[in-house]
């Protein structure tokens, strides 16, 4: 049995071959038996769940992301996007949304055109985008170009800061092609996003088949789309990305599913089911972005002409494969309201979120089933080529900095203390709102007895809105404190607590993962 980075103990079979396919939740082991004493060192510590809370009589609120006022920041304009106005699409389809310290740029990968291009726009905010005319189809901003007879599906493009120089980008692009005989993924890396090379084709996999890293085991994940519980997902690790997308028939284990607690849509009534998983790392969680579709199912939508709904919901991982999903409303919804851009079909794109100043910021693809000349019941030269999958857009919403969820007084005061933790750092952070109150903070011993000259009297009181706010005493240095057992008691007045970590430094960096990266971060890292 080994320990992960946060105390978790993790058994000897890994990943595990336990998960069943009935409707109960699926069981989260380190919430049912969390570790003795929990090591904080490695991000900010989020209370999406109670994994570090012992007592609390505050409540848990969670929280779900806002539009963009930008939002569509890409819309179908060029011939590669319009798609011969059948299926005109500019979105991801998962693909991937990154901010490159390599040259300071966001870089958008997304499907141009209903199974057409895999193109790349970029921009220096983040919300207005160019079309950089690329070598690999002359004249337009695609990086690959497809080979004869095929049809992209889904894709995913990853940026690994610690890969080969020539590697840094890795591509998934899941391909349809001799008359849909076949249909299997293929695997790119490329030194800069615009210059790509083909490694290799995977196993054999469905569609909307995505991969993720996971940098707490140093592993590439692929998220397998199978039927094991309708559309479900299967779960298969390497430290190579090449041999990721390489297994043996067996290897893949069941991983993710919808439960009983997954509701139907009101007014489509149709059974839930898991539509794909797209993750990474953020801070000190994997945050996972569960596309949960509704309905209704390809035939009917092709027969109607409109798009199917999904909404992405957020699970939460601390040990890299059970998720804790507790809040099943939609974070980013379809719109459900036909003749808008975002009527339905809703993915993450890869990378999840990127982390711009005191917001995290969400790219989705979503489709509004308008601007295509099939008629509703008509399909174009394939199955799939229908104007159910017409207007394919470019979305943007944003969230407060580790804003999943807020810890908050019911009346005036309230109290929190975690769990035992064990840090390395120097000095405590948080980020509350404590715009119209106050936080103060108490470290005592695993007997709740107050270490001084850490209590409560001695507590310099927050009481602004920040996200990375030090919490200070009037003596004492907490770096005394470093690799003893202790427990942290927040007493707010009129306030939200998101979270708390340890920094080594008085500038306040977590040393956790910051996701598809952002302005100001030159890794993977808030270093």
């Amino acid at each position: 049995m080994t320990t992960s980075y946060n105390g978790i103990a993790l058994p000897d079979q890994w990943p595990p071959r336990d998960v069943e396919a009935g409707d109960d939740p699926l069981p989260v082991p380190y919430l049912s038996s969390p570790p003795a004493v929990i090591r904080v060192d490695v991000g900010r510590q989020l209370f999406v769940d109670d994994f570090l809370i012992e007592y609390t009589t505050l409540k848990r609120v969670y929280h779900v992301a806002k539009v963009h006022d930008a939002a569509p920041v890409l819309a179908p304009e060029t011939e590669l996007e319009l798609n011969g106005h059948r299926c005109p699409v500019a979105a991801p389809f998962n693909d991937g949304v990154w901010f490159d310290p390599a040259d300071s740029t966001f870089k958008l990968f997304y499907q141009a055109g209903w199974f057409d291009g895999t193109a790349l726009a970029v921009s220096d905010d983040g919300v207005n985008w160019r079309r950089p005319k690329l070598a690999a189809v002359p004249g337009t901003n695609a990086v690959i170009a497809h080979p004869l007879g095929h049809h992209r599906d889904g894709a995913l493009v990853w940026l690994d800061h610690d890969g080969a120089p020539d590697e840094r980008f890795k591509m998934f692009v899941y391909w349809r092609w001799a008359k849909q005989t076949r249909q299997a993924g293929k695997v790119y890396t490329s030194p800069d996003g615009v210059r790509w090379s083909e490694r290799g084709v995977v196993s054999p996999c469905g569609d909307n088949t995505s991969f993720f890293y996971n940098p707490f085991r140093q592993k590439f994940v692929f998220s397998i789309r199978n039927g094991w519980h309708m559309r479900a997902r299967c779960y298969y690790e390497h430290s190579d990305f090449l041999c990721a997308g390489r297994w043996h028939e067996a290897a893949p284990v069941r991983w993710a599913r919808i439960d009983r607690l997954d509701r139907p849509d009101p007014f489509l009534g149709d059974r839930p089911q898991l539509y794909d998983v797209n993750a990474v790392a953020y801070e000190s969680i994997m945050l996972g972005a569960f596309a949960i579709f509704h309905g209704p199912e390809n035939s009917r939508a092709a027969q109607l002409g409109r798009p199917k709904i999904n909404d992405l919901q957020l699970a939460y991982s601390r040990d890299g494969f059970h998720w804790h999903r507790p809040h099943r409303a939609a974070f980013i919804a379809a719109s459900r309201h036909w003749g808008r851009w975002d009527y339905g079909y809703i993915h993450a794109a890869g990378g999840v979120c990127l982390v711009v100043g005191d917001e995290l910021w969400f790219y989705y693809g979503a489709f509004s089933g308008q601007g295509s000349i099939l008629k509703a019941g008509r399909k174009g030269g394939y199955p799939q080529d229908n104007a159910m999958y017409a207007g394919g857009h470019t979305g943007l919403a944003t969230l407060r900095r580790d804003g999943f969820a807020s810890m908050e007084t019911e009346g005036e005061e309230g109290i929190l203390a975690t769990r035992p933790v064990v840090f390395s750092g120097a000095h405590l952070f948080v980020n509350v709102d404590a715009a119209e109150g106050e936080l103060r903070v108490e470290v005592v011993d695993r007997r709740g007895v107050v270490i001084e000259p850490f209590s409560l009297a001695n507590c310099s009181p927050v009481r602004v809105d920040g996200t990375r706010e030090r919490v200070t005493w009037r003596s004492g240095d907490l770096a005394t404190l470093a690799e003893r057992e202790v427990q942290f008691r927040f007493r707010l007045r009129c306030a939200k607590l998101y979270s708390f970590w340890v920094s080594p430094t008085a500038a306040g960096a977590s040393r956790g993962f910051v996701a598809a990266g952002g302005p100001g971060f030159s890794g993977p890292a808030d270093d």
